[in-house]
């Protein structure tokens, strides 16, 4: 297989379809924090073989599968790639399909302390980067280095759910440039390893919305934030970046951010994550008189203003790496429609959008999990295109109605994301 099979084109065929396998993994615990590994939850690692042969049923390309690095790399510098040596090769020679391969989503190992805040996260990163894409250059070409650095960053380092567990905004800044480290350092080590490598940087996308007018500049600030992570791997976060105040007040060194602003990279994809249920804040003034947010426009309308915006500010391919519904099945096939719907009206405004991502493929397991105390089963989400059978005896999955809309769309790209409008020039000839 080569790489090129899977590179981006204006030509319906060469569209990726794709769908992912939820792979959070937060292996430590602590008083009234469960681990967190979605593989060992929904049995991934006993039952990948039934699991990912659904991918073949649905005709898609690729799929956003992740390494659990904390079982990978067991001992600071020591690698067990016993179970990979598996999987990788099933799902690139047996089943045809490519592999985006999440290396870190959300979970570092025992053996790192103090996690992301640690000085020691980027070259770890890096390390464990480059000893995967060393292994397995002959059979993996598309990488995230790290999924959802936002939701990282507000989840170990301002709300203190995970670990480091930080609760404030110099931890949320902390974190946040951390993460941005190493990243940097893991393209380094990724395109070192095999410079044919293609890199998807995935973060969530959101919207923010003012419920009164003397809350817009709020609103306009969060939705900066929405961008800081591709700004500052891009190099854009200038002292003159509207943000630059306010990370330096939060303990960003001037000098660190100017470290970082030397390494920029060119970013090969954008991934963009957007769930209707949850993409998009309302910022508002409660009972009490705080600032508070809620969801809104839980319809998705503000999904395709989001991609211009990115696709404008950034001027590079994107991939929607991840979307869903939450709710009924009906619900969800009406989230299916609508959004492959705004991607072929986006390509016919010429905007490169290359790939559609249902996620995730099956049920998985509500992050709540983490912090209660019943059994797995009655955390269960069904966000995806399977969902788990009531009984193993015959099938593990039970296909939802979505399995065949997303499989028409599929097999008929010219009508349902149609062609990619070539850019123009001043005269009009397409260029």
């Amino acid at each position: 297989m080569r790489t090129n099979d899977l590179r981006c084109g204006g030509d319906p065929k060469d569209f990726i379809w794709a769908s992912g396998i939820e792979n959070t993994f937060v292996p430590q615990t602590r008083p009234g924090h469960r681990a967190l590994d979605e593989y060992a939850l929904m049995e991934h690692y006993r039952y990948w073989r039934n699991d990912l042969g659904l991918l073949k049923e649905l005709r898609v390309q690729a799929v956003r599968w992740g390494v659990p690095w904390y079982r990978v790399e067991p001992i600071a510098g020591e690698f067990d790639w016993r179970w990979t040596d598996e999987v990788i090769p099933y799902l690139v020679e047996e089943l045809k399909v490519f592999p985006i391969i999440d290396l870190m989503h959300y979970g570092c190992p025992f053996w790192l302390r103090r996690e992301f805040a640690s000085d020691e996260y980027p070259k770890a990163i890096a390390r464990y980067a480059a000893a995967f894409a060393t292994r397995y250059k002959r059979l993996v070409k598309w990488y995230t280095p790290l999924n959802e650095p936002l939701v990282t960053a507000l989840f170990c380092g301002k709300k203190g759910l995970w670990p480091p567990y930080l609760r404030s905004d110099r931890g949320y800044v902390l974190v946040l440039l951390q993460l941005v480290k190493g990243i940097l350092r893991t393209v380094e080590a990724i395109k070192s390893a095999d410079p044919n490598a293609v890199l998807v940087h995935v973060d969530a996308s959101g919207l923010s919305r003012a419920a009164r007018e003397d809350l817009e500049a709020l609103a306009v600030e969060e939705q900066r934030r929405g961008f800081l992570v591709y700004d500052l791997l891009t190099g854009n976060l200038t002292p003159d970046h509207p943000l630059f105040p306010w990370l330096v007040r939060q303990g960003a060194s001037p000098d660190e951010l100017a470290s970082i602003r030397r390494s920029r990279i060119a970013l090969d994809i954008i991934g963009l994550n957007f769930y209707p249920q949850w993409s998009t804040t309302q910022l508002y003034i409660n009972r009490r008189g705080k600032l508070a947010y809620r969801s809104v426009e839980r319809d998705g309308s503000g999904f395709t203003g989001l991609i211009r915006d990115f696709y404008h500010r950034y001027r590079t391919q994107i991939i929607v790496t991840e979307t869903s519904a939450r709710g009924n099945v009906k619900l969800r096939a009406r989230w299916l429609k609508a959004s492959v719907s705004a991607i072929k009206q986006l390509r016919s405004e010429g905007i490169p959008i290359q790939g559609y991502t249902w996620f995730p493929l099956f049920t998985m397991i509500d992050w709540r999990y983490r912090f209660g105390q019943r059994p797995p089963k009655d955390y269960r989400l069904d966000l995806g295109l399977y969902q788990l059978a009531k009984t193993h005896h015959k099938q593990r999955w039970q296909p939802t109605v979505l399995v065949e809309q997303f499989k028409n769309y599929v097999l008929d790209p010219v009508e349902s994301i149609g062609r990619l409008r070539q850019p123009e020039s001043h005269d009009g000839t397409p260029l």
